[in-house]
């Protein structure tokens, strides 16, 4: 692994480094461009005029579906900042010294948390690439859909390579999982095909999934059940305005959804029949997870100003 930079002339995206800060270098496999240092503060996660008025938190659904399923849908509003952790075991202690956010919520997150949620595959399964905090730990891949957080903690989901990243974005992390499930608003035909999305406890088309869309306010949404299809999440995220999505991991072990009232509150599991205690992230995990931060104190009063 090595950190990666990469100039407007070569790739016309604007990388920003923090200033007075020292990370170590790493080996890459991957010439994908990311901006190193730690994360600053979170302006508005849209940007949209006036989001500085809606005040940070989640809410938090549940839809029945005539096939009976029954699929949770968390909406992230106002001005959040999304963290990627990384996992005690995947990606794993061979990269932790490079990154902050670790396989724990942190004292520093903790006041400000206000949820949780899985993150994709493990690496090996090669469903896409893994960047944090400005490391490639797998490579980015051309086609893939990708959440993609900049060093404000602003995130958004696009397809690496045709829509992400942008001139002029500071890529800070990237979760690749697969192909998108949902484009321009509607179910993709690789939706539809269960056997293609990852594999299942008894190689049964029915199992815990997760999946992540974003709306045209740029508002994330997520969305996961005990037992769904990939037609089943894309079909909710959708109807929920989600104008793009992607799967996110499945089977019961890895779905999991905690979320709070309040920045810092109580967290409770999401999820209908979620194995894992909603305390889980806070003592650590073995896999990635993406935390849900309400900004700052001064953050919060320079976005309402």
């Amino acid at each position: 692994m090595r950190k990666l930079w990469m100039t407007a002339v070569l790739a016309a995206v604007c990388i920003t480094a923090a200033c007075g800060t020292s990370a170590p270098t790493a080996p890459s496999t991957s010439s994908a461009p990311v901006a190193s240092g730690a994360p600053a503060s979170p302006g508005a996660n849209q940007g949209t005029a006036g989001v500085a008025s809606v005040p940070p938190g989640v809410t938090v659904s549940q839809v029945q579906l005539a096939d009976g399923s029954v699929v949770t849908v968390a909406a992230f509003h106002g001005p959040v900042q999304y963290v990627l952790h990384n996992g005690s075991q995947d990606p794993g202690p061979a990269y932790a010294r490079f990154v902050q956010a670790g396989p724990a919520v942190s004292a520093a997150e903790r006041p400000r948390l206000l949820a949780a949620f899985n993150g994709g595959f493990l690496l090996r399964s090669r469903a896409g690439g893994y960047a944090q905090e400005g490391h490639v730990f797998r490579s980015l891949r051309h086609g893939l859909a990708s959440l993609v957080i900049d060093r404000s903690g602003h995130a958004r989901i696009g397809v690496w390579g045709v829509t992400v990243p942008t001139p002029g974005e500071s890529v800070y992390s990237v979760r690749q999982n697969l192909w998108p499930l949902v484009l321009n608003g509607k179910r993709t035909p690789e939706a539809g095909k269960w056997w293609r999305w990852g594999g299942t406890i008894g190689k049964i088309e029915y199992v815990a999934r997760s999946a992540l869309g974003q709306n045209a306010a740029g508002d994330l949404l997520y969305a996961a059940s005990m037992s769904t299809t990939p037609t089943d999440l894309a079909n909710v995220l959708a109807s929920h305005g989600a104008q793009i999505g992607m799967e996110l991991d499945i089977n019961p072990e890895w779905v999991q959804l905690d979320a709070a009232r309040a920045p810092g509150g109580l967290l409770t599991a999401a999820i209908p029949r979620q194995v894992r205690s909603p305390s889980q992230y806070l003592a650590g995990w073995t896999r990635d997870f993406v935390a849900v931060l309400a900004p700052a104190a001064g953050s919060a009063a320079r976005a309402a100003s």
